[in-house]
């Protein structure tokens, strides 16, 4: 059957949306789905390695999230204003894509200040959608010192159905430990279950560890607003693949060993660099790939993921993956078992 969008909706219960991480990463609940057998297990994240063989591999997305949400006053008004930093267009001039709240208020030649002193000034130079505009930051200093101003004011971009106040432990527990690459302005969430200890147990298991970047952009969450899913289009997100990783995946490929793609960013950056013959490509620049049922996937044969709301395309990657049928009993029982659901929620995975 054609997938509709209407095959992806379900009762989620608020009080399932998780607004706090479990209290160790690792022990946030895990759900095995086997494909094979069509079971379904209830485990604890740091069961995750009786599942894997030395030489296996676990893909991580290695993208870190940077405090891109800054709240400042708008000039003569004062009015308080949210300012969601979403990419950088040009370092030089200092030109960023974002989003504002409440967005009817502001219009282009504005300028807003920030920090207590207001040593940081935009000016809105461009309307790009309802609510995206384009600043140029206003700063005397050098750019790294532009840069540090920004992360000094700005704070971690926890999702917006989280309603309480960021809180100290954000910044840590919001961030995977394997963060190196900033540029993601939400977690790839499906990594924020590993610890530090849990990857040493898999390192000395014989586990390989392959890294990818994905900076997540904001589009991860923009609803699906047509029926027809072959006429949704996905937001462009930067992605690198080095050397170093298509090595790793291409040697367990050519052993047919277990390739497991952390989370949905990794399963779409390793779909976006399939060469001909099914191996990985190195890889640099955007993707706008969309994965929904029915897909045929050409790397990874095990996948991570968090449990999705209703009618996202991260549920529509997982039915892909999984199956729809087998998707939609594993929610179902999810739903019944109180599973967490979203950003801090807890993780599935489909071997």
């Amino acid at each position: 059957m054609g997938m509709k969008l209407s095959n992806f909706g379900f009762d989620l219960p608020e009080n399932l949306l998780a607004d706090r991480p479990a209290e160790n990463r690792d022990e946030a609940r895990l759900m095995v789905l086997n494909r094979k057998e069509q079971t379904i297990e209830h485990k604890q994240f740091k069961d995750l390695i009786d599942y894997f063989e030395p030489d296996d591999v676990l893909v991580l997305n290695n993208t870190k999230v940077f405090p891109a949400r800054l709240y400042g006053n708008k000039e003569k008004t004062g009015a308080r204003i949210e300012v969601f930093l979403l990419r950088e267009l040009n370092p030089e001039t200092r030109l960023w894509d974002v989003l504002v709240d409440p967005a009817r208020k502001i219009r282009i030649g504005n300028k807003l200040y920030f920090g207590d002193d207001e040593s940081l000034v935009a000016e809105v130079i461009d309307n790009t959608t309802s609510r995206g505009r384009t600043l140029r930051f206003l700063y005397d200093g050098s750019y790294e010192e532009f840069r540090k101003k920004l992360k000094d004011l700005g704070e971690t971009p926890l999702p917006k159905y989280i309603k309480r106040e960021v809180e100290p432990d954000d910044a840590e527990r919001y961030q995977t430990i394997f963060a190196k690459e900033e540029g993601a302005v939400a977690a790839p969430t499906a990594g924020l279950h590993f610890s530090k200890h849990l990857l040493k147990r898999l390192e000395i298991k014989g586990i390989n560890f392959a890294e990818v970047t994905l900076h997540v952009g904001l589009g991860t969450f923009n609803p699906v607003e047509v029926e027809d899913l072959s006429k949704h289009k996905m937001d462009s997100e930067e992605a690198y693949i080095a050397k170093p990783a298509t090595e790793v995946v291409n040697k367990a490929i050519s052993e047919k060993r277990r390739i497991c793609a952390v989370g949905t960013t990794v399963m779409r950056t390793l779909e976006s660099a399939v060469s001909s013959s099914g191996t990985l490509n190195e890889f640099g620049g955007w993707t706008n790939k969309f994965i929904f049922p029915p897909y045929d996937f050409s790397i990874a044969n095990c996948m991570v993921t968090n449990f999705h709301t209703p009618k996202s395309t991260l549920l529509m990657m997982t039915a892909a993956f999984a199956g729809h049928e087998f998707t939609q009993r594993a929610y179902a029982e999810a739903v019944k078992e109180k599973y967490n659901f979203y950003t801090y929620g807890d993780a599935m995975l489909i071997i």
